[in-house]
């Protein structure tokens, strides 16, 4: 073997001696432990068998967890153990979440994923216009869930009809049962896709923000890595992604 050629193999043992030693890095590095609320429903959270079988909570559990060079694991726990296991770092993160929602020792990554809360009014009654209309009305709500905007604009008229879900709200309303319904515009656009028959006017927004992740202290993430990987999914569309495939799509 000439000396050229000695030195075009070192130069090819040692670029396969880097890929392998990355690949090993990439197969070592812990997995993405994400939590999910089991009380959570589509199109935010699928649950079978124990599992999280699909859902928008999957979804960008795997996009996050790709981006940072892991695989995602989805830990499912009750709303009241969401905190101590987040605090202890039994789970690196929690995400769709605004501060106000889980107090405690996290750190909070930069908002980033749409959503918006509207109320949706069937056409058999009169469209409200502004929430004031909406005065004395009872509004489905979900028990255990708190409206501040609606208990500013409206306070003892705002008469909440408590229900266990949003899309529980959604179906009474198919079936005459209630008229107006507060839910995220999401959900709405899911039960639409899925088929559910409603009339409704044009929703009337609520509010508008940005969900966030709430990140373990504890955890095997920092929230510089998380904020990258945000950013990342933001800027390729994967976010955009993530939300089209559960809205209906006009032809």
């Amino acid at each position: 073997m000439d000396r050229q050629a000695y030195t075009d193999w070192l130069k090819r043992a040692g670029g396969a001696l880097i890929c392998a030693a990355a690949l090993e890095a990439a197969a070592a590095a812990p997995p993405l432990v994400v939590l999910v609320d089991t009380g959570t429903e589509m199109p935010m959270a699928e649950f079978q068998d124990g599992r999280l079988a699909a859902g928008i909570h999957k979804d960008l559990g795997q996009a996050l967890a790709a981006r940072m060079g892991r695989e995602a694991q989805f830990l499912l726990l009750p709303r009241k153990r969401i905190a101590m296991a987040l605090e202890s770092g039994q789970a690196d993160l929690i995400c769709l979440y605004l501060p106000p929602w889980l107090p405690g020792n996290f750190h909070w990554t930069r908002g980033f994923f749409p959503v918006a809360e509207v109320i949706v009014t069937d056409t058999s009654v009169p469209q409200p216009r502004t929430l004031r209309d909406l005065s004395g009305k009872p509004v489905a709500t979900v028990l255990g869930y708190a409206y501040p905007e609606l208990d500013a604009q409206l306070g003892q008229g705002f008469v909440r009809d408590d229900g266990h879900s949003s899309s529980g709200n959604l179906r009474k309303m198919a079936a005459g049962r209630l008229h107006h319904a507060i839910t995220q515009q999401s959900t709405l656009d899911y039960y639409l896709k899925v088929g559910e028959k409603l009339s409704l006017y044009a929703p009337l927004v609520v509010k508008n923000y940005q969900a966030q992740c709430a990140v373990s202290p504890q955890g095997q993430v920092r929230i510089g890595a998380v904020n990258k990987a945000i950013g990342q999914i933001v800027r390729d569309g994967s976010v955009s992604k993530i939300l089209s495939n559960y809205q209906q799509h006009i032809k």
